[in-house]
């Protein structure tokens, strides 16, 4: 360190005396150049130098004037351009610490702070001139009165410094188009933006620009069908879906809302049960066929009337199928007759076929009007064209009865995909092959389940006899445009008896089993994520989103499970085997459906409605989006006084902390 400032010492007085010389320099060419042509330089030098020393006022002065000469001189010289390129060439020769410290001892500052003050300058300029020209536009027009002149001028100016603000938002040292600006910011999450309308007024408008919060809304899956000028304020409608999230998250959890019995008439045994987009449909063994719709519960459930050839067969046929979706509803007999109707409309059915035999399985795609039926070995598709008219898209038949079809969701655009189990073998029939494509065939490995997304195929196959070492039973996924497996998940001695598929978080999948267990699987790594000990007897139906699962047993039970923590949150009961379990943000679909359509020793007929209940199943709706602090909307279960004839039916044990018997409170 010392030898580098002894250096920098040596370097400094060298520049110093490098200086002096050439100062001298000019100095005697600026005085050679004021002297008189033809007389000798020598000589005039050597008289100056005794009158010099006669005079040692005079040369001060002279030193003086000549001092001024130069400064004069070396101002024309940077104006001028050769003696500037030579103090450039001179500069440049120097070291950057010498031009530092000169610029320190001339009392100039860093570079970034004359850049800085430039810019607030112009600033200051632009917005001036423009004000100065809004002014005099304004002057030349026709002059109101004087207190209206300056309150215009006020709005004028407000409105120029306003877009000023908007259209130049200041990054530090640099400006930016709104619109960048606008990309850039729509990288931020919700805390990120808050913390940068923190930082300025401009920054503020502009992380609060509604963009930014639409986005953010239909992002977090809110509003997926509005638009930008929907809501006046995005921000705010953003904050009230969190907070009624987080309420109906908080009403799963406790199960606090609303519950309601989807009763039917005397006599009529449930048969089977589809839910969708706020629609109920089930199916009974008088062959009626009833809609709920559950977002209206102010219009009255409506009777779809079945065809004339079922309606005219005595005894009317069972319903066997049930499936709807947001704009159908289908329903399948014991004689083999398929009726389309309209959600809308109701009423006559809109299509109807005849397939010869049993219908074995019916399916009806979610976002798309396509229905799959298969009766025995023949399967058929369905569709709607462009002008609204049904017809037959193909018609196959498989070597082998077909006991469960799927069809691929998410096909809207494209040609409807449908996935079939057969005894071993697992067939995709696309309607532009000849012969549906074969997935999985395994002698011996009877296929239990079967479910399809968007993208792949799950089933469960069954090991038995010889196979039995191979490791239990299996989950096979495939995929769909490949047709190749993808990955085998599952090791269990029980049958698999249910999949979700389709409505499971991505990379998961969810299965039912008979040893009593729910298992979640992620198919990325292949391993199982839960395990969850549900039933006692069988599992019958699952579904499961980001963070809970709904699973229905066979001994009637319903259970809601937090995925996470593994911990049961509340379970409800109903007698007759959980058939159907579909639930979304804040609704839940229940169906008990009986094995038995025929109970013996139970009279249809008969007026007795206990026997009447016992075998008729029970379709049950939750609401957790209620508001839970007021009364009417208190679940019934807690509400019954048991005065009514129908209270036996609740679990007594659940209404004491709302009960109201008489005696139970110390004014009575």
């Amino acid at each position: 360190m010392a030898d580098e400032l002894d250096a920098f010492r040596e370097c400094w007085k060298h520049e110093l005396k490098s200086q002096k010389q050439e100062e001298q320099r000019l100095v005697s060419s600026a005085s050679t150049s004021r002297s008189i042509p033809g007389q000798s330089g020598h000589g005039d030098s050597k008289n100056r130098y005794f009158e010099d020393l006669k005079n040692p006022k005079k040369e001060q002065s002279e030193a003086c004037s000549s001092s001024k000469s130069y400064s004069c001189t070396e101002d024309e010289r940077r104006v001028g351009g050769g003696g500037g390129r030579d103090a450039e060439a001179e500069s440049e020769d120097q070291p950057e610490y010498v031009s530092i410290a000169r610029s320190l001892l001339d009392g100039r500052t860093s570079p970034l702070l004359d850049r800085i003050e430039e810019e607030r300058s112009r600033r200051k300029r632009q917005y001036h001139n423009m004000t100065n020209v809004c002014r005099a536009s304004l002057q030349q027009q026709q002059q109101p009165p004087q207190r209206k002149v300056k309150k215009d001028q006020e709005l004028v100016e407000q409105l120029i410094q306003d877009l000023n603000e908007v259209n130049d938002i200041p990054f530090f040292d640099i400006e930016l188009p709104y619109e960048l600006a606008l990309k850039i910011f729509q990288h931020l999450n919700c805390t990120e933006l808050g913390r940068c309308a923190q930082v300025s007024r401009a920054w503020r408008v502009l992380a609060e620009d509604s963009v930014l919060w639409f986005r953010m809304c239909v992002g977090e899956g809110y509003h997926q069908d509005a638009g930008v000028a929907d809501s006046p304020c995005w921000k705010s409608t953003l904050r009230d879906c969190r907070n009624s999230a987080k309420t109906v998250r908080s009403n799963w959890k406790n199960r606090v809302g609303s519950i309601s019995q989807l009763q039917f008439e005397l006599g009529k045994v449930l048969c089977d049960v589809s839910s969708c987009d706020g629609f109920v449909l089930a199916g009974y063994t008088s062959g009626d066929v009833r809609l709920w719709d559950t977002l209206h519960w102010d219009s009255t459930a409506s009777y779809l009337k079945a065809n004339s050839l079922s309606a005219n067969t005595n005894p009317r046929p069972h319903v066997t199928h049930v499936q709807v979706n947001s704009a159908v509803a289908a329903a399948a007999y014991e004689d083999g007759c398929v009726d389309l109707w309209s959600t809308e409309t109701g009423g006559e059915p809109i299509h109807h076929f005849q397939i010869p035999g049993r219908i074995r399985a019916l399916s009806l795609s979610r976002d798309s009007p396509v229905l799959g039926s298969a009766a025995g070995s023949d399967v058929r598709l369905d569709g709607a064209d462009d002008r609204g008219y049904w017809r037959t898209i193909c018609q196959v038949q498989i070597p082998k009865t077909v006991e469960s079809l799927v069809l691929v969701p998410g096909r809207e655009q494209r040609r409807p995909l449908a996935a079939l189990a057969a005894g071993e073998a697992v067939y995709l029939l696309d309607p532009l092959e000849e012969e549906p494509r074969t997935l999985h065939s395994v002698y011996g490995h009877p296929v239990t389940c079967l479910d399809a997304s968007d993208s792949h195929v799950a089933f469960g196959v069954k090991r038995a006899g010889w196979a039995m070492h191979d490791g239990g039973n299996k989950i096979h996924v495939y995929s769909v445009e490949t047709g190749k497996p993808t990955v085998c998940v599952g090791n269990s001695p029980g049958d698999f008896t249910c999949i979700d598929l389709r409505d499971s978080p991505v990379h998961l999948l969810v299965c039912g089993n008979k040893d009593r267990r729910v298992r979640v699987f992620d198919l990325r790594a292949g391993s199982s994520v839960a395990s969850l000990y549900a039933h006692h007897l069988g599992v019958t139906s699952v579904q499961a989103d980001d963070w809970k699962i709904v699973s229905g047993g066979e001994e009637g039970l319903v259970c809601v499970w937090e995925m996470r923590m593994g911990a049961k949150l509340w379970e409800m009961h109903n007698r007759h085997p959980v058939r159907h379990v579909r639930f979304n943000t804040s609704t839940l679909v229940t169906a008990n459906v009986p094995d038995d359509k025929s109970p013996r020793g139970a009279c249809i007929t008969d007026d007795d409605l206990t026997a009447h209940r016992r075998h008729r199943g029970v379709i049950c709706h939750y609401d957790f989006s209620e508001d839970a602090s007021s009364q009417d909307h208190i679940l019934p279960i807690c509400r019954s006084d048991y005065t009514e004839s129908y209270g036996y039916n609740y679990n007594i044990g659940l209404t004491v902390p709302y009960d109201r018997l008489p005696g139970s409170h110390p004014s009575h």
